[in-house]
């Protein structure tokens, strides 16, 4: 066809399975096991019907005020969006239109090349190292930007925060974002550094800490000047992109500051029971500072493992990738939840070895 030859071509994302059925266990997507806070409910049941039939704030000012008041920003230093996709794809396109490649890491968040592609936008993939940890000095050379998922995903490896500033000072010619999706399960935000670096922009969003993936929720933080060139694009691209439902409800939710810290204390206290149970059966896996582990067993398989739980209504996620072929990515669920997985894996791994699989090497 004569039309194909302006198709823009690009190899698409892969989203984790969204299985459907009642007697299942999804630790595959990096979900909150718990519900959100109570308020959210209430801020859907008080919209007028009237409110309907009008399009929703594009400034979404009540969803903005709350972000800005939790965080000691101004309302002009903070961007809204649906889910961090949306903003960091925004990002893409509106600040990485330079000649130099974008640099991020060979083993990330894998929308960010998908983007680059889609964008027509030239980026290089910089190496983590064996312990899958980011090199500062590969960001330190001359690029069009710079993106970093912090804690990394999906390896749950973490940065300190001097080292992130260290590369956001070496690069005030190109804008860097760090993604923070999961800095609220361990870490120090790179969100007191918007003020000194104008070219520093933070990325975070509702749907892990605060238990609303379903609801499609992210925001940027960053300079004044910087976030205004972004609603500019926006503007420019969809000016409704969050519903009148979704801006109340996010704003209940961010205003429930107990609530979301509650949730996140629970699920460090049960990523730390599993870590223990991961090392009792032999697994090796570098510190979470997220709500996943990410684990690989010397004698077992991760597509195996993967294929004998996903048989049994437990969802993990296995990627088929180069480096990471034999890891697998687990989610942490409710206490309940990862006490079944663990007897499922358990009695996988002692079966395993009775068969005599192979000599079982240390991390």
């Amino acid at each position: 066809m004569s039309w194909e030859k302006n198709v823009r071509r690009v190899v698409p994302y892969t989203p984790g399975e969204q299985p459907r059925g009642e007697r299942i266990i999804k630790l595959n997507t990096n979900e909150n096991p718990y519900p959100p806070s109570a308020a959210v409910l209430p801020s859907l049941i008080d919209i007028g019907k009237g409110e309907f039939r009008r399009y929703p704030d594009p400034k979404a000012e009540d969803l903005v005020e709350a972000i800005a008041e939790t965080y000691g920003l101004t309302k002009k230093q903070v961007f809204v969006g649906v889910g961090s996709d949306d903003v960091l794809a925004m990002l893409f396109l509106t600040f990485f239109n330079g000649g130099k490649p974008v640099l991020f890491p060979d083993v990330t968040y894998s929308f960010y090349e998908v983007w680059c592609d889609l964008f027509r936008i030239p980026y290089t993939a910089k190496p983590l190292d064996e312990n899958f940890h980011i090199r500062t000095e590969d960001y330190l050379s001359p690029n069009g930007g710079i993106v970093l998922a912090n804690p990394n995903a999906p390896t749950g490896s973490l940065l300190p925060l001097s080292e992130i500033e260290r590369i956001v000072s070496a690069n005030a010619d190109s804008v860097v974002i760090v993604d923070e999706a999961y800095i609220d399960f361990g870490g120090e935000s790179a969100l007191p550094l918007i003020d000194k670096y104008e070219n520093l922009v933070v990325v975070q969003t509702f749907s892990k800490s605060r238990s609303m993936a379903g609801l499609r929720v992210g925001y940027a933080m960053g300079s004044e000047r910087l976030i205004r060139f972004l609603q500019d694009a926006k503007y420019s691209f969809n000016s409704y992109t969050l519903s009148t439902p979704i801006i109340r409800a996010a704003a209940a939710a961010m205003r429930d500051t107990e609530h979301f810290q509650q949730n996140c204390q629970k699920i460090v206290r049960t990523r730390g029971r599993a870590e223990r149970r991961f090392r009792e059966l032999g697994f090796c896996f570098e510190e979470s500072a997220a709500n996943f582990l990410f684990v690989t067993h010397p004698l077992l398989p991760a597509r195996q493992i993967f294929e004998y739980l996903r048989g049994r209504g437990i969802y993990v996620r296995w990627f088929d990738r180069d480096r990471i072929r034999n890891y697998l990515r687990v989610t942490i669920g409710t206490d309940e939840e990862m006490q079944e997985f663990f007897e499922v894996l358990e009695g996988y791994v002692y079966k395993v070895r009775s068969y005599g699989a192979g000599e079982e090497t240390s991390c």
